[in-house]
């Protein structure tokens, strides 16, 4: 460190102990700090959503329509085992076949527009946080407590005349830009957090349009797995009936000498 730097941070603790002694004031902003609080909320928040909606987006294109498609070639290889021509294995078939289709209008007609009214706009508020943070630092770092209140000290402990104009002119200087920096973030940070709820509006809903169109799309190619099964499947399942059913086979199965049956 430098003779320059060394003396700096002589300064900077001196003033910090003196401040912590009540022998100098410290300048303190409640309502900057309130607003303060109250972006760093939205900050955490932001980045989360973020986060959150990538991983979503992620699991969507990859993860889920993996899984589905490996629980599919399982359930097609299953009944076209048992038996091509039964209806299991037909359902097991139309069953691959709309997944595939799931996935492929998903990429093609879904992708697009959610990282268009989704994502890009989260990465753009989100690029705003380093602009504003680098404004609050040079903030606080040119006018609490380490220079302001150092400049605000300077001037009172002031011996020679000759040299009060000059440290007059200092801590004007000082206080000048701490009050223009102090009234812009009191000023705008709450105009940004109030920007919030129109700006995210219209994502919110694509995000909401999106998946009723996804979960609509696989309601209906999904629904033609149905006609597969006997018409008599849905109500039993409605009533409990087909618990009973597996129950059945299960017993069945333990009845079996290689399942531990006697």
């Amino acid at each position: 460190m430098s003779w320059v730097g060394f003396k700096k941070s002589v300064s900077r603790a001196g003033t910090t102990l003196l401040q912590k002694t009540g022998q100098v004031e410290r300048t303190v902003d409640r309502e900057f700090e309130d607003e303060e609080a109250k972006y760093r909320v939205y900050e955490k928040e932001c980045q989360a959503l973020q986060k959150d909606s990538k991983a979503y987006w992620d699991a969507m294109r990859g993860e889920c329509p993996q899984t589905s498609t490996r629980i599919a070639d399982t359930l097609e290889t299953f009944y076209s085992a048992a038996d091509r021509s039964s209806e299991g294995a037909m359902a097991g078939h139309a069953y691959k076949r709309s997944v595939d289709d799931l996935d492929t209008s998903f990429s093609r007609e879904l992708d697009g527009p959610y990282r268009t009214a989704i994502l890009e706009p989260l990465g753009k508020m989100c690029a705003y946080f380093p602009v504003v943070n680098e404004h609050i630092t040079k903030r606080n770092k040119k006018a609490r407590p380490n220079y302001y209140d150092r400049k605000f000290r300077s001037l009172n402990v002031v011996e020679d005349p000759t040299k009060l104009p000059r440290a007059q002119q200092e801590h004007d200087e000082a206080k000048e830009l701490f009050d223009l920096l102090n009234e812009q973030l009191i000023s705008e940070l709450p105009q940004l957090l109030d920007l919030r709820v129109p700006y995210f509006d219209p994502s919110f809903e694509a995000m909401i349009r999106m998946q009723a169109k996804f979960a609509e799309e696989g309601y209906e190619k999904l629904s033609g797995v149905q006609r597969y099964f006997a018409d008599n499947v849905r109500d039993d399942y409605a009533a409990g009936q087909l618990d009973a059913q597996v129950e059945g086979v299960l017993q069945e199965m333990r009845e079996l000498s290689i399942c531990g049956g006697n």
